[in-house]
C-alpha cells in the first residue's frame, strides 16, 4: 500500500548517502548516471570551494526523488 516517493524510508536513506558522499544516494536509487555527476561535479567544485553547492543539491534530489511509475 505504501507507494515509494518523496518522505519515503528509502529516500531518507539516499538522503544520508548523500550527505556523506555527493551522488550516493543517487546510486542507492539505481539512478548511475545522475551519481556520477553529482560526484564528478562535487568533486570538481569542491577544488574551488564550491562543492558544497552540489553536495546539497545531491541530498536534496535523492530526498525529493519519485520514481515514474
Amino acid at each position: 500500500m505504501s507507494a515509494a516517493g518523496q518522505g519515503s524510508s528509502g529516500n531518507v536513506i539516499a538522503a544520508v548517502c548523500s550527505f556523506f558522499i555527493p551522488g550516493l544516494g543517487q546510486l542507492v536509487q539505481g539512478r548511475v548516471f545522475k551519481a556520477l555527476i553529482m560526484f564528478v561535479l562535487a568533486a570538481v567544485l569542491w577544488i574551488i570551494w564550491l562543492g558544497w553547492l552540489i553536495h546539497l543539491w545531491s541530498i536534496v534530489d535523492a530526498a525529493m526523488y519519485r520514481p515514474n511509475n
